[in-house]
């Protein structure tokens, strides 16, 4: 049962914002196109889809004489299947300089994130509303697959990633894993996603097409599901920011409390390095 937090103190708010991510990659077991392993050592998905994210390792907790030996596993079996890695780290990530480890076998650094919380009482409600905007609940196939293709393209992703995001989203629970549409003059521009886990809500997926941005539509996607959340008796909300979105999210209420670092791998580096 995901019991709602309540105690919002420092520690548990850093352990929920990691929490909420674990969760969302532990969903991967309800798709037949990704494994996952989930040991005391970490929380691995491995699929045969050549994007990092459906590849990723997060909870890593590793003794300092098995470092190499997971490093080189994990490789391995990605270079098998010729897709790239995303490895995740956080708070609860050991050792505290894995990262340092990981670059030295061959990991790119690619962007530290601040985790962040809102206690959602104290949520930012006079947001001025872009023009022509409306924010929709995904709740049927056809928007869905709209919610994809609008959700790639705002984030630059090839072709195949928005049917891929599809089919993930087909598998997933859609009482913890809700989806927003925002439209704009009748046209669909943004997305975001709500994971309702680890007792907190986490906003994901946050992106407006190219076309649309500069206009609040971001934070106005951020606050919908929000208000959906507080509805529903979530007292946090909690988010991983982008370096574009981070003071977004201040304005909403948000707060920093850790960091969340991602690096990448690929079959590709790994032929160039050698």
């Amino acid at each position: 049962m995901n019991d709602i937090l309540q105690d919002f103190s420092t520690l548990n708010l850093t352990a929920a914002i990691e929490s909420n991510l674990f969760a969302v990659f532990s969903s991967f077991r309800q798709w037949p196109r990704a494994e996952v392993r989930d040991s005391t050592e970490m929380l691995w998905t491995m699929s045969d889809i050549p994007f990092p994210l459906f590849n990723s390792i997060l909870r890593a907790k590793l003794p300092p004489d098995r470092i190499d030996a997971v490093i080189s596993t994990i490789t391995a079996q990605a270079e098998a299947r010729n897709v790239p890695l995303l490895w995740w780290t956080g708070p609860a990530t050991r050792p505290t300089d894995l990262g340092i480890h990981l670059e030295r076998r061959g990991f790119a650094r690619e962007a530290f994130m601040p985790g962040m919380a809102v206690d959602l009482a104290k949520l930012q409600e006079d947001l001025p509303m872009p023009g022509g905007l409306t924010v929709q609940r995904v709740t049927d196939d056809e928007t869905l697959k709209q919610w994809s293709r609008v959700f790639a393209l705002g984030f630059g992703m090839p072709d195949f990633a928005a049917t891929t995001f599809y089919e993930f989203m087909r598998h997933v629970d859609p009482d913890t894993n809700l989806a927003y549409l925002g439209w704009q003059h009748g046209q669909p521009v943004a997305t975001s996603l709500m994971i309702l886990a680890a007792g907190v809500a986490g906003i994901y997926n946050v992106v407006t097409i190219p076309e649309a941005r500069r206009q609040g539509i971001g934070a106005v996607m951020t606050q919908a599901p929000l208000r959906d959340a507080r509805d529903r008796n979530y007292k946090v909300g909690i988010l991983h920011a982008s370096e574009m979105g981070v003071d977004v999210y201040r304005s909403l209420g948000f707060q920093e409390y850790c960091t969340i670092g991602q690096y990448g791998w690929s079959p590709q580096q790994k032929r160039d390095v050698g």
